[in-house]
């Protein structure tokens, strides 16, 4: 079994545009257990989990969480999403700007700031949430 504990292969192809979830043989979106097992604590989405030169990751990656966000929208799970989606929307700053990385713990804002990556990652995330405009009106 593979265990997947590091988000940074996924990140790349996800940026380049060659994929915007994991797809099984049989067409259908899927979420590797692990991801959820291994990277997902409470809230947040870890890039990785295996130990670094700065040692274990304390702080999960913003983007990570929005990526995960729009999976599990994917896959129907939007109730879930949503939810998710609103507990990342109050953890911003009161200029509603979200930094690189956020203690779990404490929902502290960690690393650089303001971080596009994040940004992007909401923005995304509310357009996937959104109800399409030909059904909003």
């Amino acid at each position: 079994m593979i265990v997947v504990s590091d988000t940074s292969p996924l990140t790349y192809l996800y940026q380049i545009g060659r994929f915007s979830l994991l797809t099984s043989l049989y067409g259908e979106v899927v979420i590797p257990p692990a991801v959820e097992r291994e990277l997902r604590r409470g809230d947040f989405v870890f890039r990785y989990n295996e130990p670094d030169d700065f040692g274990a990751p304390a702080n999960a990656f913003i983007v990570c969480t929005f990526w995960y966000i729009d999976a599990i929208t994917r896959l129907g799970r939007r109730e879930e999403a949503r939810a998710l989606f609103e507990a990342m929307l109050a953890r911003r700053n009161r200029l509603g700007l979200l930094s690189e990385h956020i203690d779990p713990a404490s929902g502290e804002l960690w690393g650089n700031f303001p971080q596009t990556y994040s940004m992007v990652g909401m923005i995304k995330s509310a357009t996937r949430l959104s109800v399409p405009w030909h059904q909003a009106f």
